[in-house]
């Protein structure tokens, strides 16, 4: 089992944990496994991560609504705390923000109930994603925020190996400069793959699965 490293900023709240080896994703296959369960899931985490990420947002965007995937619930609110305080400079202060999660159908395509909708229709939405490396989950959201009418804000996430999704600036706090040997693969060219290098585990925003 291939043995964690954290990656510390500035903030000693915030640091990345990784695991180097091979993983398989969703739509790619890595020689990082990007660790963000507790950034998730810990709330003096996520605030901090939240702190870090707003800063792109405080004083030229306008957010109405934080559409959350990945599990990206309790960063989101915090984003949201810090964008509607009163001794917050920014173009939210004094107003309320929407945080919402969409459903899942067949294909990976997103669904909001009839409830939700107004949420996005004509609002600014801000796409929280706990990485965008291939971009496909983020693309499947601006698709959903388009679809429902509503205008994307940008795109923000914990770990992003690019700098901007189908015309939209990504946000992250960590990129693959914090990690420096940071590759990603198409399944049918992975080197590992291809040298007989067998899968470590299986890995989502969910967690790690390591293979027997």
């Amino acid at each position: 089992m291939a043995t964690e490293q954290k990656i510390r900023t500035k903030n000693k709240d915030v640091y990345l944990r990784v695991k180097k080896g091979h993983f398989a994703t969703m739509h790619s296959h890595t020689n990082y496994f990007i660790d963000v369960t507790t950034q998730k899931m810990r709330l003096s985490e996520a605030k901090a991560v939240a702190e870090e990420l707003v800063s792109n947002y405080t004083t030229s965007t306008i957010i109405d609504t934080i559409l959350c995937i990945d599990g990206m619930e309790v960063v989101g609110t915090c984003i949201a705390s810090f964008l509607t305080a009163d001794h917050y400079l920014n173009m939210n202060a004094h107003q309320t923000i929407y945080v919402i999660s969409p459903e899942f159908i067949s294909g990976g395509q997103m669904m909001f109930r009839d409830n939700l909708v107004p949420m996005i229709s004509g609002k600014n939405v801000l796409v929280l994603a706990a990485s965008v490396t291939t971009g496909k989950s983020a693309l499947a959201a601006i698709d959903a925020v388009r679809y429902y009418g509503g205008i994307v804000a940008g795109i923000a996430a914990i770990f992003a190996t690019v700098d901007e999704c189908d015309g939209h600036p990504v946000c992250s706090v960590f990129d693959p400069n914090d990690l420096g040997d940071y590759e990603s693969y198409k399944p049918h060219k992975c080197p590992f793959c291809q040298n007989g290098e067998k899968i470590e585990a299986i890995v989502n925003s969910f967690g790690y699965s390591a293979l027997a």
